[in-house]
């Protein structure tokens, strides 16, 4: 499955915009399109420490930053399908009454058991949202460790809610690490044992794994590519793995990556039915981007987003995406690791979608 021209295109897009900017050490970009006759998986940069470390590898698992909360709305999905949960279940009804009581007061009304398993999916729950204020003091202190309860803990006792609960969208970690709860007392095992038995093994990611929490099935034949804030290699801070937890915690090379978005689109994981829930009960997170349980969908804006541009995925705040375009039958799939490619790899992607149209 290869197209030589368009395979050309896309690689000189990828590694020149690799190659500009000093910052990245390792990029990785996968595009597959079945209609095309296309499948790519470059990796690019200069490695992370010259002479050390083996040159960026397209096999290496990749932290995948806020991806990984589609992983996590998709383990909700199928428990919503097995009966043992519903989107629109209040909160309270899987957690203990000591992590509900004061969880959300806002305007000194307590919301608390308004908050449906909905809310948290499409960040309407109101809640305030606790990773940046906990990453900064893990980037003071590397020894800081916080576990995902003692986060919810952390933002109900320092932090204010933003909304009544189903009236704006705000986008918080704390929802889903609420939601990582849920799916442990729901299920009666960790979070990451059940995205290992109801994700992992039936999608056949045997190289996928959750960041310090477990290992994979067969260890890749390259090692964890390091994601960066300036030069702060954040993989070897073991306290980020309970900030991230259910709202990110996904390490995974490109490849497995694709056999989890084929499983989804294919609706070899949640339903047609439960997919379009997912991606319906939606809000306006930015201008030009609905989000519904945990997935983007572009929103066409005339002269600014054209609808050629109008596909839907997931994006991780180190410069992470995971997109699928109907149109095109394309996936596109990558990583900067770097939190300065927050916003700008969404740019890129476009690209590649304007080289796939050539």
């Amino acid at each position: 499955m290869t197209n030589t021209s368009e395979i050309s295109s896309i690689e000189t897009l990828f590694r020149k915009q690799v190659r500009k900017d000093k910052r990245i050490k390792n990029a990785y970009l996968l595009v597959h399109s079945e209609r095309a006759g296309l499948h790519i998986n470059l990796a690019e940069g200069p490695g992370e420490t010259p002479g050390e470390c083996i040159n960026p590898d397209p096999r290496q698992p990749n932290y995948m930053a806020s991806v990984g909360k589609l992983f996590t709305s998709v383990v909700v999905g199928i428990l919503h399908e097995k009966g043992e949960l519903s989107f629109d279940d209040p909160i309270g009804k899987y957690l203990d009454a000591g992590l509900m009581e004061g969880l959300h007061v806002y305007k000194g009304k307590d919301y608390s058991s308004n908050i449906q398993i909905r809310h948290l999916l499409n960040q309407t729950s109101g809640l305030p949202d606790n990773f940046y204020p906990l990453f900064d003091k893990l980037l003071a202190d590397h020894t800081f460790d916080i576990g995902p309860r003692e986060a919810v803990e952390w933002a109900k006792k320092n932090l204010t809610p933003k909304s009544v609960p189903g009236s704006k969208t705000y986008y918080t970690d704390t929802n889903y690490h609420l939601l990582g709860l849920v799916v442990e007392n729901v299920c009666g095992e960790p979070f990451h044992d059940v995205l290992k038995k109801l994700i992992f093994d039936p999608v056949g990611m045997k190289h996928a794994y959750m960041l310090h929490y477990s290992g994979p099935l067969k260890n890749s034949p390259c090692p964890e590519a390091g994601f960066y804030t300036n030069q702060t290699r954040l993989n070897d801070i073991r306290g980020f793995a309970g900030l991230d937890y259910a709202g990110g915690g996904v390490v995974a090379p490109m490849e497995d990556l694709l056999l989890f978005m084929k499983a989804l689109v294919g609706n070899k994981l949640v339903s047609g039915e439960t997919l379009e829930k997912m991606k319906s009960d939606k809000g306006l997170l930015n201008p030009g981007y609905d989000y519904g349980y945990a997935i983007w969908q572009v929103r066409t804006i005339p002269l600014l987003i054209p609808a050629k541009y109008n596909s839907w995925g997931v994006l991780g705040a180190t410069g992470a995406f995971m997109f699928y375009h109907p149109e095109l039958d394309a996936y596109i799939i990558g990583s900067f690791n770097h939190i300065a490619w927050q916003r700008k790899c969404v740019r890129f992607m476009f690209k590649v979608m304007n080289k796939l149209r050539e």
